[in-house]
């Protein structure tokens, strides 16, 4: 029997095809994102969508492993997997194949990431990412770089009413070490954090129960959780943490006063790999991050921290950002009619229209257009509008 249409045209949940004109919008967007990243010197790179399991799961991709398809390679017998997020892998060509390129290493790249399962935020499966690595420095300028690039192309793309939100996701744990606190009770003093649960906390917290509740607390617009964290005593561990979130936000409100800019003193959900300052990206009225961000290791070892070089970046993620973005204006259609001379058409192309090209005679030149989907007609050697 033959298959039924709509049988056919149904796919796994998560993922779906993208149609007229929603797929041109997503590709100028895109190539409007990594041209504001090339000329902030960021250089393009384009890595594979599969690559063999052991390289895209080491280091900071070991943090994907739950969302990564496999598969078998029949050539080499070798398990492969399905890229689920593209920073590992521009973390691994920085760190083999453009090992020996100067310091800092800026790069940008664009591509489809696959993942076993959804969000509630982004029921999405299948995505477009877009994103900057920034390979080996450790001053905060470079922190700071990354996350005013990534505000100048989201507004340079049209995304409005933009807020940044910082975080430092290792914080929490050295605070936790500092004061003495076992690993046991430090996962479920994470997990009464994590639901923002002050009860909780001052129950699981011992002596760091107090300290962490006023960071959990103070969280919010910058300015006020920096003036709490600025009073707080720190364990000396998570000094460092401190002083590089207060020096990148120097640097951001130098170059950006105007950025709504807002402080988590004890997020890390999302943040598995990072190892210093994090943020994620969102816009107002807009469901879910735009992107997020941060410190990590590149090309070191899964949990040793230490390893590989320092690295900073941001991923953006087109399902959410074309959410913000409004629509181009559609470019104008003409119909040009059957037997009309190539010239000629290209002609009208280099004036800026769309051509829709009639490929046999049509008896009603103008009901060929409308059909067609087009506002005008090429008649008499002269552009006129429909009706």
């Amino acid at each position: 029997m033959p298959a039924d249409p709509l049988s056919s045209a149904l796919l796994p949940a998560g993922l779906h095809d993208v149609l007229p004109p929603e797929a041109a919008h997503e590709a100028a967007a895109v190539e409007r994102l990594l041209a504001d990243f090339t000329a902030h010197g960021y250089q393009r790179v384009k890595p594979p969508l599969v690559e063999f399991e052991d390289n895209l799961l080491s280091g900071s991709g070991a943090a994907m492993a739950k969302q990564t398809f496999r598969l078998m390679d029949p050539l080499s017998q070798r398990m492969m997997a399905v890229r689920a997020d593209i920073t590992p892998q521009i973390a691994r060509i920085a760190t083999t194949r453009l090992k020996n390129e100067s310091r800092p290493l800026r790069l940008c790249y664009s591509g489809q990431v696959l993942r076993v399962k959804g969000s509630q935020l982004r029921p999405e499966r299948q995505f477009t990412q877009v994103g900057v690595e920034l390979i080996g420095p450790l001053e905060a300028e470079a922190d700071a770089e990354v996350i005013l690039l990534a505000a100048h192309a989201l507004e340079g793309v049209g995304v409005q009413h933009l807020s940044v939100d910082l975080c430092v996701p290792t914080m929490v744990p050295l605070v936790c070490r500092g004061l003495g606190l076992a690993e046991e009770e430090m996962a479920r003093l994470r997990a009464a954090l994590d639901r923002k649960d002050a009860a909780a906390v001052a129950a699981v917290g011992g002596p760091a129960a107090a300290l962490l509740q006023t960071l959990m607390t103070a969280s919010g617009p910058a300015e006020r959780a920096m003036q709490v964290l600025a009073s707080l005593p720190l364990p000396e561990e998570a000094e460092k943490d401190r002083r590089r979130l207060t020096d990148a936000l120097r640097l951001l409100r130098a170059a950006r006063p105007d950025l709504v800019i807002t402080v988590d003193l004890v997020e890390h959900r999302g943040f598995e790999y990072q190892t210093g300052l994090s943020f994620t990206l969102f816009a107002r009225d807009v469901r879910g991050e735009l992107g997020a961000g941060g410190r990590y290791r590149a090309g070191g070892r899964a949990g040793e921290e230490e390893q590989g070089e320092p690295a900073t970046g941001f991923t953006l993620y087109m399902d959410t950002l074309l959410r913000a973005v409004p629509a181009p204006a559609a470019k104008k259609r003409v119909y040009v009619p059957h037997g009309t001379s190539w010239a000629a058409a290209g002609k009208l192309r280099a004036e800026g229209w769309v051509t829709v090209v009639g490929l046999a005679p049509a008896a009603d030149p103008a009901e060929e257009a409308r059909r067609l989907g087009c506002g005008h007609r090429l008649a008499d050697g002269a552009v006129t509008a429909l009706e």
